[in-house]
């Protein structure tokens, strides 16, 4: 392990879920140790049984600062925030207790993150339900580290290598998608993508594509009017702050264009329209990434799977995929800053000292 690779902390997520089996098989693999260096927050425990049931069995060893993380083949460095007894948890049957240490290895990673004792976060799948059982008022990952980090715009990216969505809604039923869309809403999601694809993906000049809402963007207003009164105006804001944005184009076809490298990233007006598309193309290695944190986040694009939890069945290539973008996004975040601060000193060159 290389020391100057930046650190990456991998939370376990649902102990009872697949993240104990699928962050083992990751880090293993040798585009994660190339580019990282991980750290887990999760269960000692429940991450040897979960080694165990996909036939890697490891050695776990705990540590209690991410600066003490070790690499030696077939181990792995865990910080254990929560301290549970795992050995009532079952593979697929949340609990209260379960829940609870998901969140406890959250909170921490984030913790650390915004001390800067690590560079990036990844996370593995928590559920909706569990988050209940924990009494958690957060329906996700995505709203739980907006509170922590008081950050107000935020907004939720499922990158690939060949297509990058960012939702102008999350989750909320359909119905309610036009009446939650604003013009400054969508200015602001499109901002926020804009500045990440600098910031932390290394593209200078990113091109977005907008969709839009109704069958054929709307058609001029004979098939629904949002596009007229909400989106286009959106679209003018942002282009008049200099951002390459255009659109609104049919749902029908954007996506596909923008797969084909004609945009850097789509922005969708809801969940599902976007999701479908990415996982058509990016079911297996798509990554969730959260816009406008002051820290940076990925995870994978799946959930806990509580079905085939405990099996060895699924697969780690989502895991692999959101730690090596986060240990990307680390490096990328580090050049811009450092162009940043050059490119200021040049424009504002210090004083000249007068001799005396």
């Amino acid at each position: 392990m290389q020391p100057n690779l930046p650190i990456v902390a991998v939370t376990m997520g649902d102990p009872v879920g697949v993240g104990p089996e699928i962050i083992p098989k990751a880090l293993c693999d040798p585009r994660v140790k190339a580019c990282c260096r991980p750290v887990i927050y999760g269960d000692a425990d429940r991450l040897r049984a979960g080694a165990a049931s996909s036939g890697a069995p490891l050695r776990i060893r705990k540590i209690s600062s991410p600066g003490d993380a070790q690499d030696s083949p077939g181990s792995l460095s865990v910080i254990d925030p929560a301290g549970i007894d795992s050995s009532d948890l079952q593979w697929g049957k949340p609990s209260a207790a379960s829940a609870k240490a998901m969140l406890a290895y959250l909170n921490a990673a984030i913790d650390d993150a915004v001390t800067g004792r690590i560079a990036a976060i990844a996370t593995g799948p928590i559920n909706k339900r569990a988050l209940k059982l924990a009494g958690a008022p957060f329906s996700g990952h995505t709203e739980i580290l907006a509170r922590r980090t008081q950050t107000r715009d935020y907004a939720m990216m499922l990158a690939g290598d060949r297509l990058k969505v960012v939702l102008a809604s999350i989750h909320i039923p359909l119905e309610q998608v036009p009446r939650t869309l604003t013009p400054e809403g969508i200015t602001a999601i499109v901002a926020l993508t804009d500045h990440a694809l600098k910031t932390r993906f290394g593209l200078p000049t990113p091109r977005i594509a907008v969709a839009g809402l109704n069958p054929h963007a709307g058609e001029s207003g004979l098939i629904g009017d949002e596009e007229e009164k909400i989106i286009i105006p959106a679209i003018h804001r942002a282009a008049s702050r200099g951002i390459d944005v255009s659109g609104p184009y049919p749902p029908d076809t954007v996506f596909f264009t923008a797969s084909r490298g004609a945009y850097d990233a789509v922005v969708a007006m809801y969940h599902d329209q976007g999701l479908g598309p990415f996982k058509m193309i990016h079911f297996d290695d798509g990554v969730n990434t959260t816009l406008g944190l002051p820290i940076i986040r990925t995870s994978v694009d799946h959930g806990t799977a509580y079905d085939i939890a405990g099996t060895g069945k699924a697969s780690p290539q989502s895991m692999v995929a959101a730690v090596t973008l986060a240990a990307r996004q680390a490096g990328c975040l580090k050049v811009f800053a450092a162009t940043s601060r050059q490119t200021a000193s040049t424009l504002n060159p210090a004083p000249l000292t007068r001799p005396k």
